[in-house]
């Protein structure tokens, strides 16, 4: 069964960094897109970042472009968002997904548990 774990996140101050991490089991993670979501108090969750199979094409939501990268090792069934200049406003449960492709994306598995990112001074 596909199993998707999220950890990397914390609280930071405005202006810090993060790296987030999902390990993958379930499926043969190198064929798949994979993509960040969040989901901030109040708001509808969001995807923030995708990657193609190889690696070869990233996209950000523009709230977060030029501040996260997205990358993925598919040796080690893992995706990472690099999160840097962090804002108050990225305050959200992150969630990695297996995508269906990297255009008009749509999550393939149920969601776990996210890891929980705070900005906050």
């Amino acid at each position: 069964q596909v199993h998707l774990v999220e950890s990397g996140g914390g609280l930071v101050q405005p202006g810090g960094s993060l790296r987030l991490s999902c390990a993958a089991s379930g499926f043969t993670f190198s064929i798949y897109s994979m993509g960040w979501y969040r989901q901030a108090p109040g708001k509808e969750r969001e995807l923030v970042a995708r990657i193609t199979s190889a690696g070869g094409t990233t996209r950000y939501t523009d709230s977060v472009k030029g501040r996260f990268t997205i990358s993925r090792d598919n040796a080690k069934n893992t995706v990472y968002l690099q999160m840097n200049s962090l804002k108050p406003e990225d305050t959200a449960v992150y969630y990695c997904n297996r995508l269906t492709g990297i255009s008009g994306a749509r999550p393939l598995d149920g969601w776990g548990q996210g890891t929980l990112v705070t900005v906050s001074s």
